[in-house]
């Protein structure tokens, strides 16, 4: 994963959990993963981006994530899409808004249809 991608990972798991309020299982999620890729520089910047104005975050990472992500292989878009799907169902539950926001992710990125297969098995 190039920083670029890490930076774009960090920013779209962040801003799903963000989507209806952060949590504290949420925060913790986000922290291990910022450990797991020596991400803690990116965190802090998704955390930055988003508070920068909270209304309009998901549609401003929107366009910065199809400029970075939209542009890869389409098994590594389904891939980091897919890894923040689990990271929602790690807490036992997907919020209807946060799952309409990686549909409107993965139809972006051209790999909803895929998506659909794997959150039906």
């Amino acid at each position: 994963m190039t920083q670029e991608e890490k930076k774009a990972f960090i920013l779209l798991k962040s801003v799903i959990f963000h989507y209806h309020g952060l949590d504290e299982d949420e925060e913790k999620m986000l922290s291990d993963t910022a450990d797991e890729l020596d991400a803690h520089e990116e965190l802090e910047w998704a955390n930055s981006f988003i508070a920068e104005d909270y209304y309009t975050a998901f549609q401003r990472a929107r366009s910065l994530l199809n400029d970075v992500i939209g542009h890869l292989d389409k098994d590594k878009k389904l891939n980091y899409i897919k890894l923040v799907w689990e990271a929602n169902n790690q807490k036992g539950y997907i919020t209807e808004m946060e799952a309409t926001a990686m549909l409107k992710l993965a139809k972006d990125w051209d790999v909803e249809r895929e998506l659909i297969e794997m959150i039906r098995k």
